[in-house]
């Protein structure tokens, strides 16, 4: 029974005579589906470049759209930093006040903007007033002088820095106090001109141009790094002050800022340990690169920005929760009683 079942069972299942067959198609082998994902992958990352260079140029005109018409005020806008800022803001359609204590450097900044300006895109003639901010006496009657130019300002870009390098001990008093007026009472004061007419009005940004010295000391750059935990410790303060006018502080810290030709130098000085460290800190970002972040962080409204390689990233890290290996690495290149040349 169980045979002629099975048979019967067998025969049950064949088609019947005159139907159609039903084809069976093969399966793709794992060697097809290889080469089409291999064929596939050289379009995917055509279209994921599509769309990251669609999106650069969407946030390019989104940010030059940000500041068209705007009162911008940028200081020492005839250093490096300072002309890439013009550049930018002058190419977005803004009204820029250029700062600086050098006239030729104005006119030389005047010149080089007017004349690189697209005839077909709406920009504004910058106005150029003289400003020494180590010269603090003088500091308030130019910010009143920045202030009748269009009788508000909108953004204020404090960019103004000077630099002195050597050992603590052979900088002269008189040298520290230009440093903390040039880097810290200079903009400070700058600033409290200009901040009433921002929260009356309630709306403005405040760029503080700072350094990575904000976050830890480096040897032979005291007055330095001391200007410059002051100056971020009060725009800290000050952040929080005006936020309920709607008054944005922003930070933007780069590890330093390179020249355009300007490599970093080897010192005799420094140790093997300390020689690797600081040449990693003092490969600093291009003018042009921090001019972008700049003009990124008053579109986007950004309150703080560290501009570093992983480096640097790490030895804030490090200071902050591993101090004491932080100064042992840090002083290993000053054992002995130096002779550092100083630089202005």
């Amino acid at each position: 029974m169980s045979l002629q079942s099975s048979q019967s069972d067998r025969i049950a299942l064949l088609p019947p005579c005159g139907s159609p067959q039903m084809d069976v198609l093969p399966k793709p082998s794992l060697s097809k589906m290889g080469i089409m994902a291999v064929l596939m992958l050289p379009l995917l990352l055509l279209a994921i470049s599509g769309l990251l260079f669609i999106y650069q140029e969407a946030s390019r005109l989104w940010s030059k759209s940000a500041v068209q018409n705007k009162v911008v005020v940028i200081t020492d806008a005839i250093s490096g930093l300072g002309k890439e800022c013009a550049r930018v803001f002058h190419a977005g359609g803004a009204r820029l006040v250029l700062c600086g204590k050098n006239w030729e450097g104005l006119e030389s900044l005047y010149a080089a903007l007017t004349s690189a300006a697209d005839p077909s895109k709406q920009t504004f003639t910058p106005k150029l007033v003289l400003l020494d901010l180590s010269d603090i006496s003088c500091v308030q009657d130019v910010a009143k002088e920045v202030l009748d130019c269009y009788g508000c300002v909108d953004i204020l870009i404090n960019n103004a820095s000077v630099k002195v390098k050597g050992p603590a001990h052979k900088i002269a008093l008189e040298l520290d106090k230009k440093i903390m007026d040039a880097n810290y009472f200079g903009p400070i004061t700058f600033t409290k001109v200009l901040l009433p007419n921002m929260i009356s009005r309630r709306t403005g940004q405040i760029v503080l141009v700072n350094n990575i010295q904000a976050k830890f000391g480096i040897p032979f750059r005291t007055a330095y790094a001391a200007s410059k935990h002051a100056a971020m410790g009060f725009f800290d303060c000050l952040r929080a002050e005006v936020e309920e006018y709607d008054v944005v502080v922003s930070t933007v810290s780069p590890t330093f800022i390179r020249s355009y030709r300007v490599h970093p130098e080897q010192r005799n000085w420094e140790s093997s340990i300390c020689k690797f460290f600081c040449r990693k800190l003092a490969y600093g970002v291009h003018p042009v690169e921090v001019a972008e972040e700049v003009m990124r962080t008053v579109r986007r409204k950004k309150q703080e920005v560290f501009m570093a390689n992983p480096i640097p990233k790490a030895a804030v890290f490090i200071r902050t929760f591993f101090p004491e290996f932080f100064f042992a690495v840090v002083a290993c290149g000053v054992k002995e009683k130096l002779n550092v040349p100083e630089e202005g």
